[in-house]
């Protein structure tokens, strides 16, 4: 998995490449998000468009980095989640507790 950062004003967008399956992934997506944090950045885009699949490990990552943003006052949304990943979102019951939009600029635009 690769993970490119791009700065949106105070709005920190993260676009994920691959698949989030366990380690080494979900390690560098903790250690990124938890970076950010301690940068004081509370504002969290994950662009989701180009990660093909995710599974349980992947979803615990994504789990466990919402909750530490949520601890630092901050907030984290996903953008282009993909069908795939979706449906897993649907049959976990975890599309409601992500923030999803169908955009990067609509997910950071919701910030304001």
């Amino acid at each position: 998995m690769t993970i490119k950062e791009k700065m949106h004003g105070d709005v920190a967008v993260l676009t994920f490449k691959g698949n989030l399956m366990g380690e080494p992934d979900t390690t560098e997506v903790r250690e990124k998000i938890y970076g950010l944090l301690q940068e004081g950045f509370g504002k969290i885009v994950l662009d989701m468009g180009q990660v093909k699949w995710v599974n349980s490990s992947g979803l615990g990552t994504l789990i466990a980095a919402m909750t530490s943003v949520k601890n630092k006052g901050g907030e984290m949304k996903l953008a282009r989640v993909t069908d795939k990943v979706e449906s897993l979102f649907a049959i976990t019951q975890l599309i409601k507790v992500f923030k999803t939009y169908e955009t990067v600029d609509r997910a950071v635009a919701s910030f304001k």
